[in-house]
C-alpha cells in the first residue's frame, strides 16, 4: 500500500521519468494507493492551474483512494507536529494519512519526512 505526496503526483503528471518509473507500476497493482484530501487541496490550489491541468488531476485522482482528513488522522498529524516542529501542517497531515493507512509514502521531499521513524518513505 502506498500514499502519494503532492509533489509525487505533480512530477508524475509532468511526466518526469523518476516519478513515472516509480508510480506507474504501483498504479497497475491491486494494492491500494492513497491520497490525502490535503494533497487534493494542494493540487487544485495552484494559481496558474489550467483546465487541461484540472483534467489531468481528475484522471490521476480517479486512480487512487482519496483518504479524508478524519478526526483520527488530524490527531495523528497533531502528534507529528508536536514531535517534529519543523514539519509543516500539510506535510504532517499527509504523513498521518500514510501512518493511518499503514502505507509507504512516495515523495520527492524525503528530507522532511525521514525524521519520522515509524513512517516508511520511498523517494522518487
Amino acid at each position: 500500500m502506498y500514499t502519494l505526496d503532492t509533489n509525487a503526483i505533480i512530477y508524475f503528471l509532468k511526466g518526469e521519468e523518476s516519478a513515472v518509473d516509480v508510480i506507474r507500476p504501483i498504479l497497475s497493482q491491486d494494492a491500494p494507493v492513497y491520497v490525502s484530501t490535503i494533497t487534493e487541496l494542494e493540487l487544485f490550489s495552484y494559481s496558474s492551474l489550467t483546465e487541461e491541468d484540472e483534467e489531468k488531476i481528475e484522471v490521476a485522482l480517479s486512480m487512487v483512494r482519496i483518504e479524508p482528513l478524519t478526526s483520527h488522522i488530524a490527531r495523528i498529524a497533531g502528534d507529528l507536529r508536536r514531535l517534529y516542529s519543523r514539519l509543516a501542517t500539510p506535510d504532517s497531515a499527509i504523513a498521518a494519512t500514510a501512518l493511518f493507512t499503514r502505507s509507504t509514502l512516495i515523495t520527492r521531499n524525503t528530507r522532511d519526512f525521514r525524521r519520522i521513524d515509524e513512517l516508511s518513505v520511498m523517494p522518487i
